[in-house]
């Protein structure tokens, strides 16, 4: 499977804490969200796939000790995996450890379909501050936002703006990118400000509310294509929109 044909699903919560069951909640999130799919296979050692029959508790106990080990649908031909790591207080926003669970799966179209519920699904399920789904290709030419490198100043694509590394942002709520569905939690829309009737007409057009009150926000109506001047002008002008996230400004 090529990078350009897979969709990247991030979202960013707090760290687990002990008897936990925003792990079970995320898997149930993608699971809903596309019909079929079932996530009950571990990842062993040379990507092999292992069989869990008791696939929630062992997610339970996994739980305990901290981890959202790498789970797959054991397809693959049709890849479909899932996978969260801590991220400790001194590489985090605000300097408090997270949670972030990413997931990867084929771009066609009944993930197309899917899409914005299942990063509903999985945003909810985690508790999170933010999140997004993004085709992997247009991920890359974000991921190049992000500053410094580790060759020196960032380089962004395309003239899109540069980006504060995470533990220079300020907060968990601030988020660090756009990309094509964008998830906001109700603390995260209200530090960036959104939403604005005047100003974020179009947006709330491709917008949903969350039963947390947060909502899913979507930039394009097909799947992000930075090789599309009309997805990059809409990108671009998002991030305009938006000058606190990336860190790039600190709200007044």
């Amino acid at each position: 499977m090529t990078t350009r044909n897979r969709l990247i699903l991030a979202v960013y919560a707090p760290a687990l804490v002990a008897n936990d069951g925003r792990t079970l909640a995320v898997v149930s999130g993608m699971e809903r969200a596309l019909p079929g799919l079932r996530l009950k296979w571990e990842v062993g050692e040379g990507g092999r796939p292992i069989e869990l029959p008791q696939r929630d508790a062992w997610l339970v106990e996994a739980t305990r000790r901290g981890k959202l080990p790498l789970l797959c649908n054991g397809d693959e031909s049709y890849p479909v995996t899932v996978a969260g790591r801590q991220s400790p207080a001194i590489l985090s926003p605000g300097g408090q450890p997270q949670l972030h669970v990413h997931a990867k799966l084929p771009l066609d179209e009944a993930v197309i379909a899917a899409a914005a519920e299942m990063l509903e699904g999985v945003a909810e399920g985690a508790r999170a501050f933010w999140g997004h789904a993004t085709p992997d290709a247009a991920a890359l030419d974000i991921a190049y936002q992000t500053a410094p490198t580790l060759e020196g100043p960032p380089s962004p694509r395309r003239g899109l703006p540069a980006l504060k590394l995470f533990d220079h942002i300020r907060s968990p709520e601030i988020p660090y990118s756009l990309g094509w569905l964008n998830f906001w939690s109700a603390a995260a829309a209200q530090v960036i400000g959104f939403p604005d009737p005047a100003r974020d007409a179009e947006l709330l057009t491709r917008a949903r509310r969350t039963a947390s009150g947060g909502w899913v926000v979507q930039l394009t109506d097909a799947p992000l294509d930075l090789d599309n001047p009309a997805h990059l002008e809409a990108l671009l002008r998002t991030y305009e929109r938006f000058p606190e996230i990336g860190g790039r400004v600190t709200p007044g």
